[in-house]
């Protein structure tokens, strides 16, 4: 929806979302595509393993303090190769990807031993949200009722996306 050109053209002045999302990067997860929603609707960070690091950090305190979006998701989702990837880590990855094993790493020790991949992806977007909330910027914003923030969780085999308050 809202894909045409007079949406473009109005957008061209600027924008005005109604939630910014925090999600992950798999591709079998578009967010404007399980809402529904068109240009100029959300605003979309991604990361794998929708965790969150200063640059994403800053870009949902863009959208919080700037554009006024009422709302920030953080929404993991089933069958997460990051999530799983941190399950099986050696200490081998190389590159950047330890930063982003470690930051899903305190999921996988807070959660109960032997717990699989998608209980795991809930634990990491309820941390991370939890995070979000004692975020200066954002915490400032949500004790002041401009906004809220919640995670939820995306079955990718029934196409549900859950709340996991």
């Amino acid at each position: 929806p809202r894909l045409d050109i007079p949406r473009r053209r109005k957008l061209l002045s600027g924008q005005k979302p109604f939630a910014a999302i925090l999600c992950c990067s798999d591709s079998r997860v578009p967010p404007e595509h399980l809402f529904d929603q068109g240009l100029g609707d959300l605003f979309v960070v991604r990361l794998a393993g929708n965790v969150v690091d200063i640059l994403a950090a800053a870009s949902l305190e863009y959208a919080a303090a700037h554009l006024h979006v009422p709302l920030i998701i953080v929404l993991g989702h089933s069958s997460c190769g990051a999530i799983k990837a941190a399950m099986t880590d050696t200490g081998a990855a190389q590159g950047h990807l330890p930063n982003l094993i470690d930051a899903i790493k305190p999921a996988i020790t807070t959660s109960a031993p032997g717990a699989g991949a998608d209980v795991i992806a809930r634990a990491s977007a309820k941390r991370t949200a939890t995070l979000l909330t004692h975020n200066p910027v954002l915490s400032e914003l949500v004790m002041a009722g401009a906004l809220r923030i919640v995670s939820a969780f995306y079955e990718m085999s029934s196409g549900m996306v859950t709340t996991l308050e």
